[in-house]
């Protein structure tokens, strides 16, 4: 392949191993630093079902300090995070989504004879201690909803819609009617014209994290009365606490302050005399515990929908887990590499900068990938994670690919892109019934050559299932 046309100025990376023992059986270009792109995710899944369990779950506390008299609440109400990327998604048809969990919330404040609250709202951030978007994303990714970042309290996957009439005629600006769900704290600048009809989301939103200036540029499609894009909040711990104040307010609780939120970057300034002062968790009264779905899910749901808030939210909290302290993204990638190199694992050239795969600077090489795959194969929580991969030609990002080919239910690969990159990592059956770990990564193809590329790579994983390898 790398003498193909296609990346005449590119790279391409090969690298196949038995898993049994490691043994390698393709190494072609393995040693090379390359960007992952989303097969990243099969790293941060793995460390985080080896290191915390596949039954592990998050946990998302209301709760209160002071005292409640006479149905005043002289304190304030929490809402304590612990990472969980899910909160509030509507992906869970047995879990409640947002409005549910606003609503829920409400009533067992009210259940507990709180008609007024003395005190603020307060999103607490507190478990995730790093600022939420790694360092090295660029910033026409931050404000869209897959550049949504990683809070200690994250609600609805940190997303909101702008939606937009388009005009009738192309060219002509675009209104901005509201966002979905309202977030009046952000100042929205408009820049959106209207473009052909089927042209689609060509929308960019920037935006950075903990400011409330978003600028809206692109085109939205003509031909429909409406159109949304998703877009990604800058605090989502504040926008929980509001929202959940809003919904109190609606209900008829009275509240004294503006909600608050409290986590890293911030530095709270008092809100009115008679603010309260925040109280550790210790010293809190429970009133509602939230539990999220097993990792296991959450791990299936990053590696077939590929959900950049999922993985970054898991390399934290992982992260965490292994310091046995909070660390930010750049200490927990450290931890999560200590830990296959604790496995006997070669990662020289390991150089990931998140846990998600988007940043433009991470890699990795082929062999890094492959010989953490292998290894995954002997933890307690292997079957999960092999479970949690889509399955060429039938799931996930790779339901449509090599179609027609012995690859369709025989590799379960997870896929990656980013400008200039398409990659595949994953496990293959070989002919002989052996299974094997295999990383594709083609760096810096030709513009206009994807077709092509994709070709080359369907035939390279429908051979890797007519391989005998024990003969």
């Amino acid at each position: 392949m790398q003498t193909s046309s296609f990346v005449r100025n590119g790279t391409v990376a090969l690298s196949v191993r038995r898993v049994r023992d490691g043994a390698t059986l393709l190494d072609y270009n393995a040693q090379l630093s390359l960007p992952s792109a989303s097969t990243l995710k099969l790293v941060t899944t793995a460390t985080a079902l080896a290191v915390l369990g596949d039954n592990y779950t998050f946990r998302t506390v209301l709760e209160h300090d002071g005292t409640i008299k006479d149905s005043v609440l002289n304190g304030n109400l929490y809402l304590r995070g612990s990472g969980d990327p899910s909160l509030g998604s509507n992906r869970f048809a047995e879990f409640a989504d947002a409005p549910t969990l606003l609503r829920t919330w409400t009533e067992i404040v009210k259940s507990a004879g709180i008609k007024h609250i003395r005190g603020s709202v307060i999103g607490d951030a507190t478990a995730i201690q790093s600022l939420p978007v790694p360092d090295t994303w660029v910033w026409g990714d931050m404000g869209n909803y897959y550049g949504a970042g990683a809070s200690g309290l994250n609600f609805n996957e940190n997303l909101y819609r702008a939606v937009f009439k388009p005009a009738k005629t192309v060219g002509i600006p675009a209104v901005l009617l509201r966002t979905e769900p309202a977030a009046p704290f952000l100042k929205l600048q408009n820049n959106v014209k209207t473009g052909p009809v089927g042209s689609g989301d060509e929308v960019i939103i920037y935006n950075a994290p903990f400011t409330p200036l978003v600028f809206l540029e692109g085109t939205v499609p003509a031909g429909v009365a409406e159109f949304g894009v998703k877009g990604s909040l800058p605090d989502p711990a504040y926008y929980t606490a509001f929202a959940l104040q809003e919904q109190l307010t609606k209900t008829g609780v009275v509240i004294t302050n503006q909600p608050l939120a409290i986590g890293p970057g911030r530095v709270l300034e008092p809100t009115g005399s008679s603010t309260p002062a925040i109280v550790p968790e210790a010293k809190r009264t429970q009133l509602h515990l939230h539990t999220s779905v097993p990792l296991a899910e959450l791990a299936r749901l990053t590696n077939h929908q590929s959900i950049n808030l999922y993985a970054e939210s898991m390399l934290i909290v992982t992260g965490n887990a292994l310091a046995k302290a909070p660390v930010t993204t750049e200490k927990a990638v450290q931890q999560l590499t200590r830990f296959w190199q604790s496995k006997g694992i070669d990662l020289s050239g390991f150089r990931p900068k998140d846990g998600s795969g988007l940043s433009t600077v991470g890699a990795l090489t082929a062999a890094n990938l492959t010989g953490i795959l292998s290894a995954m194969t002997k933890e307690k929580s292997f079957l999960p994670f092999y479970d949690s991969i889509p399955v060429v030609g039938e799931s996930g990002t790779v339901k449509n690919l090599a179609r027609g080919t012995s690859a369709v239910g025989n590799i379960r690969a997870k896929s990656g892109t980013i400008e200039g990159v398409r990659a595949y990592a994953g496990y293959a059956t070989s002919a002989d019934g052996e299974l094997m770990s295999f990383t594709i990564l083609v760096n810096k193809y030709q513009p206009g050559s994807l077709k092509g590329v994709m070709g080359l790579l369907e035939q390279i994983m429908a051979q890797l299932t007519t391989l005998t390898i024990n003969e």
